[in-house]
């Protein structure tokens, strides 16, 4: 995803060499900081200013371009939310958008249901009577979303991706990912400590009285962190080969988990597979163990804090309140919970977002900016045919191969051509709670349903109204939403190529087909499957070649004491560069390159690497800083700007780079992949 994927110096007339002069009224100029060198710091350099006049505000856990954007968004879809609401239900869709929404915004119901929308499974929680009872009902809540124990899913598969298949993954912590229960740092030291007592205030809220909670908090938080230990580290999740093991579900239940029939679970769910991939066997080994060894009452609170981790924002303001504190205060920094409607559009995207996107693209999304961006796509593409045939370091062989996955890769601008049916949905006006629970149980039907029908390679995983994109392997797939177009404050139309180009074609479009040959990326073909198609040679440049990246990123320490994974965040840099690299070769073609004349004081070459930081215009919490470092495959924002512009000859000529400067290196330490 976006966020959230070895050019020779060429001089062209009319550019200059030395730190832009910005001229007042330019809306670059306007988000500049020149009171920074661009070669000590590019990235406080170009958005400096903006973010000195935007504090983060008291609901947010960052701020930036992305939220000046969904700003906008929130009004747009709140208007469609409040149409439907208002209007005479004719129209089935907007009659389930209507009811979502004022179901949701009645926060005196909430008040007055209180927890009676989860008694019910609650109430099965207090029935338990044995370990295979918990598995049980773990099984049961599935369906709605709660992912207690392990994690399931049924998507392509890796090696046929003319197929869906069952897989099986590491899961059920309630922390983000497994390093938050062992990393020493002293911010994350509090988090845990915070999130037993969080743990503790949830139980008191069920009744418990504070001495039994804590205790029962603290084992809790020790059986998580068995089931972390088992767990493999964010990096090594990025390895496909090693994540791919393909057994029979008797074979799963014989040597993984002995007390758990998969193929009777799976059947009860109407899945019938003759395989299952599991991603982490020695996972599931561990699960095994651990719940042979774990009293059924930590077993039954566990299950209980999975429950009202998932659906206590539904709830009333007790269980709001709570929430925030823990995962709103303490891993995000925020101050105050954003307003309740804001709320509840971001519970209803993840709801039925498609169904709201399918009104937002036609008041929202013009036929000429669709244009516009399908034809910039075809302008990367052709800069990357170009640039992997002028490779020095790539066979032919693999060349010819790298050609047909690139002319392969198929672009989705905007929206779906076709959209999805949500005639099954049931959304009614008893609870948002339960409108919540009944949009799970449909996410889930419908991603299981899947698994023996062809593959869609027409469906979307993301909304049009989306601030991101993203890159499908298994379909060898460009997404770009329609929202990831937007400039805040500033007509498309009116944007020049040269910021245009850097903004949307080097950061998203460039990054996005980047990822197809990225680390991972590179393990898939044409077709979507994984598959070697290097040659040994070349694959140890590529990896060699990343291994320099790995060390420039490793060195970076965001915060004392927490450096960037420049192992984990590796696809995501490489992305970066690759994006910026071939944004640039496409620019270069375009008429405001080739007369070379400034705007608003800025030459081209300029605009077009302040287009590219304006897209990581952003600053954050060190709270959320410290859970993006440990959680998130992609580097912070600042470095996705600082990083990636050290490698690239035209960044140093078009701002005059001088050795000694921070971001300077020897053209020896220089990464060269692309």
């Amino acid at each position: 995803m976006r966020r959230r994927l070895l050019i020779s110096l060429v001089l062209v007339a009319g550019l200059s060499v030395s730190a832009a002069a910005p001229r007042a009224g330019d809306f670059l100029a306007a988000n500049m900081d020149t009171s920074v060198k661009p070669g000590e710091d590019f990235f406080t350099y170009a958005n400096g200013g903006w973010l000195k006049r935007h504090p983060i505000p008291a609901s947010e856990s960052s701020w930036g371009i992305e939220h000046e954007v969904k700003e906008q968004l929130y009004v747009n879809l709140r208007r469609i939310n409040e149409a439907a609401a208002s209007s005479n239900g004719a129209d089935p869709d907007m009659r389930k958008v209507g009811d979502f929404w004022l179901t949701a915004m009645d926060a005196a119901k909430a008040e007055r249901l209180g927890l009676k929308p989860l008694q019910g499974e609650l109430a099965r929680v207090d029935g338990l009577k044995t370990a295979k009872d918990a598995i049980d009902l773990a099984f049961a809540w599935y369906p709605m979303g709660v992912e207690a124990f392990f994690s399931f899913g049924v998507w392509q598969d890796e090696k046929r991706s003319e197929a869906m298949a069952v897989h099986l993954y590491q899961g059920g912590l309630g922390l983000p990912e497994r390093d938050f229960y062992f990393n020493p740092e002293q911010g994350v030291a509090r988090i845990r400590e915070e999130y037993v007592a969080h743990l503790g205030r949830c139980l008191q809220l069920l009744g418990r009285d504070e001495a039994a909670a804590k205790a029962s908090a603290r084992a809790v938080m020790a059986f998580e962190t068995e089931l972390a230990k088992a767990s493999r580290r964010l990096e090594e999740l990025r390895d496909p080969l090693k994540n791919y093991n393909l057994m029979s579900p008797g074979e799963v239940t014989a040597k993984l988990t002995p007390s758990i029939a998969w193929g009777e679970r799976l059947g009860a769910w109407g899945l019938h597979p003759a395989s299952v991939i599991v991603g982490q066997p020695d996972f599931y080994s561990s699960l095994e163990g651990l719940l042979g060894r774990t009293p059924l009452a930590v077993l039954q609170d566990y299950l209980r804090l999975q429950l009202l981790d998932g659906y206590g924002d539904f709830l009333n303001q007790a269980w709001e309140k709570e929430q925030f504190a823990f995962h709103g205060r303490v891993m995000s920094g925020k101050q105050e919970p954003r307003e309740r409607w804001k709320r509840v559009l971001d519970a209803q995207e993840g709801a039925m977002g498609m169904v709201l996107g399918k009104v937002f693209v036609k008041a929202y999304f013009p036929e000429a900016s669709k244009k516009r961006y399908s034809d910039m796509v075809e302008a990367i593409r052709l800069a990357y045919r170009e640039r992997i045939d002028r490779l020095a370091w790539m066979s032919d062989t693999t060349k010819a191969k790298a050609q047909v996955k690139l002319a392969a890769i198929t672009k989705k601008v905007g929206y779906p051509d076709t959209w999805k049916d949500y005639s099954a949905l049931s959304i009614g006006r008893n609870s948002y709670c339960e409108n919540m629970m009944n949009a799970a149980r449909w996410r889930f039907q419908d991603r299981i349903s899947k698994l023996d029908k062809p593959v869609d390679r027409s469906e979307w995983t993301m909304t049009p109204q989306t601030y991101n994109a993203y890159y499908n392997p298994s379909n060898n797939e460009i997404v770009l939403p329609a929202a990831i177009f937007t400039v805040p404050g500033q007509a498309d139309a009116d944007l020049d190529d040269a910021v245009v180009y850097g903004y949307v074609g080097a950061s998203t479009i460039g990054h996005e087909i980047t990822h197809g040959f990225d680390d991972e990326g590179r393990m898939f073909d044409a077709i979507g499957n994984l598959s070697d198609w290097w040659t040994p040679e070349d694959a140890q440049k590529f990896q060699a070649a990343g291994e320099v990246m790995v060390r420039q990123f490793n060195a970076y320490e965001p915060l004392p004491g927490l450096h960037i994974n420049g192992k984990a965040s590796l696809g995501e840099n490489i992305a970066d560069f690759g994006g910026l690299l071939l944004g640039l070769d496409a620019f270069k073609k375009t008429e405001q390159y080739r007369k070379g004349e400034k705007i608003g004081g800025l030459t081209p070459l300029q605009r077009y690497f302040l287009g590219y930081a304006l897209g990581w215009l952003t600053q954050q919490r060190e709270e959320s800083l410290r859970t993006r470092l440990l959680s998130d495959v992609h580097s912070p924002a600042k470095w996705r700007v600082l990083g990636p512009l050290s490698n690239i000859p035209e960044f140093y000529q078009a701002f005059g780079l001088t050795e000694g400067q921070p971001m300077w290196r020897p053209a020896s330490d220089r990464v060269r992949i692309w």
